[in-house]
């Protein structure tokens, strides 16, 4: 007899374990794709634009937000020429938070390469939102 109401106990945790879990994966799963707009330096609020220089040398990812609008920036530091980017893969939200995926693109082959270090960045533009961004 106790043997089977330990049996029991143990399923019954399962069971609520795997409740759990579904439910948190809820909270990750994807809502919706967030519409953004990319931006160049000299369309970023001066502020936006002193934080990124500061930290533009070294990897970096930061929000900002300026009145109604939220600003995602993420940098991958100093590389050895120029030609590199920034793709957005991905950017959108959840129950709980805004995701957003980038990518560093290298120089195309057979591109004119300048021979000097760059700094690529890219800042996206999109409506504020209470929810924390996540970058992955």
């Amino acid at each position: 007899m106790k043997g089977k109401v330990i049996q029991i106990a143990m399923v019954l945790l399962m069971m609520a374990l795997m409740i759990g879990c579904s439910r948190e994966q809820d909270k990750t799963q994807k809502l919706s794709d967030l519409k953004f707009t990319v931006l160049d330096k000299q369309q970023l609020p001066d502020e936006l634009h002193s934080l990124v220089e500061e930290k533009k040398a070294e990897a970096f990812k930061l929000t900002f937000i300026d009145g109604d609008d939220l600003y995602i920036c993420a940098g991958y530091g100093k590389q050895p020429t120029g030609g590199y980017s920034i793709s957005i893969t991905e950017l959108y939200e959840t129950e709980n938070a805004v995701y957003v995926h980038t990518n560093l693109l290298g120089p195309a082959p057979g591109e004119g390469i300048q021979k000097s270090p760059s700094y690529p960045y890219i800042v996206v533009k999109l409506k504020k939102t209470d929810k924390n961004v996540v970058f992955e």
